[in-house]
């Protein structure tokens, strides 16, 4: 009897040890020190300085996109982040370029990164196309995403990929939809290939836990409003170290 209660206790014990290590974080790259060259060379001044740049690559989100057809550049993430690396980065030379097209999924875009993204020669690219990818799917999906990364690593470029902003008519709390599968492949891929992760969807669904309504996030079903782009810059940045380490 007490060996049965010994037993029944341990196992109780270990709950907890094993669900926590099932729902830890993927192992990424270091955020002190991934970008760490781009910090050091944003803070060399005039005239030993160079142009840096950051090529925000994917869907109709960092494209811009509101209520389609209405596109508003200056309250999307890829010019938050552009302003708030000249605050951090004030004798800095940066260029964020954008080269996201509506609609697009990634098998489209990884078509078209030689000609589109590694042609300017950017220091970091961002890859943002989760939310579209459930149209071809996980395999294709996951071959594109891979080739971006090993066309940009294979060229000294940095990578940032993102997991998908919102649908609202995906199920958030069930991990068998298309979009939690694709968020979920996004952060396997970042784990393998050991670079930078900006969880967009951990970003939303935290600050609805936290009080804030879904609705003043999105401006439609499936884009951010400013508020929900603030989001995702803000956690941009945060792999932006203000110095280098």
């Amino acid at each position: 009897m007490h060996a049965m209660l010994l037993f029944v206790t341990v196992a109780l014990l270990r709950l907890p040890a094993a669900a926590t290590a099932a729902d830890a974080p993927p192992v990424v790259a270091d955020r002190g020190r991934y970008l760490s060259e781009f910090s050091r060379l944003a803070q060399v001044q005039w005239p030993q300085n160079r142009t840096l740049t950051v090529v925000c690559h994917g869907h109709s989100v960092p494209a811009g996109y509101f209520k389609t057809p209405d596109v508003r550049t200056f309250d999307s993430y890829p010019h938050l982040l552009h302003r708030a690396l000249k605050e951090r980065f004030p004798f800095a030379v940066i260029n964020v370029i954008v080269t996201a097209i509506g609609g697009e999924a990634s098998p489209a875009g990884a078509a078209r990164f030689e000609r589109d993204v590694l042609a300017l020669r950017p220091d970091i690219v961002t890859i943002d196309y989760a939310l579209n990818d459930r149209g071809p799917g996980l395999p294709p999906a996951r071959a594109a995403w891979v080739s971006m990364i090993e066309q940009a690593q294979g060229n000294g470029i940095e990578v940032i990929l993102l997991t998908p902003t919102p649908d609202t008519s995906a199920r958030l709390t069930d991990a068998s939809d298309a979009l939690n599968q694709h968020a979920a492949q996004v952060r396997a891929l970042a784990a393998e290939y050991r670079v930078a992760l900006v969880d967009s969807l951990v970003a939303f669904t935290d600050a609805v836990t936290s009080g804030r309504e879904m609705s003043t996030l999105m401006s439609q079903g499936n884009h951010p409003s400013r508020l929900g782009h603030e989001l995702v810059a803000q956690r941009l940045i945060e792999w932006f170290p203000a110095a280098a380490k």
